[in-house]
């Protein structure tokens, strides 16, 4: 996995990342809750975080990592690490300035976006497509 993030599952709503918070409590393994490319600009952080928050708040014992992707951005990865964001995928050319930015701030960047799971393209049960996907992972 780039940059030591754990296994990641692309989630757009809270039922998305609960099935992805629930695959992995059931099969003992952390997980990355990855935004969508670039949804740092439509969806904003504070939407990003609330979802995170309210699914850890269902599965309270799962090691997840919540990156948000911030495109290339600086505007919109100063607003995340602001908003309390920890993790953020940022690929622009001020990436090592932002880098130290999120450091003072306990936050870490990631600048390639890892191989994920995308629950958007997922027809049938997200949580079974979780489950799956974790196992091949962790394999």
């Amino acid at each position: 996995m780039p940059q030591d993030v754990p296994p990641a599952i692309v989630i757009h709503g809270l039922a998305h990342a609960e099935a992805a918070l629930a695959a992995a409590a059931a099969l003992g393994v952390p997980v990355t809750l990855m935004s969508a490319p670039g949804a740092a600009s439509y969806a904003g952080p504070g939407w990003f975080r609330a979802v995170v928050e309210q699914a850890h708040a269902a599965h309270p014992g799962v090691e997840a990592t919540a990156l948000l992707d911030c495109g290339d951005r600086p505007g919109h990865a100063l607003a995340a690490l602001r908003e309390g964001v920890t993790a953020i995928r940022f690929s622009g050319k001020t990436a090592d300035k932002i880098e130290d930015i999120a450091a003072q701030n306990g936050a870490r960047v990631v600048r390639e976006r890892p191989p994920a799971l995308d629950l958007k393209e997922v027809a049938g049960d997200p949580l079974a497509a979780c489950r799956d996907w974790l196992t091949k992972q962790m394999a």
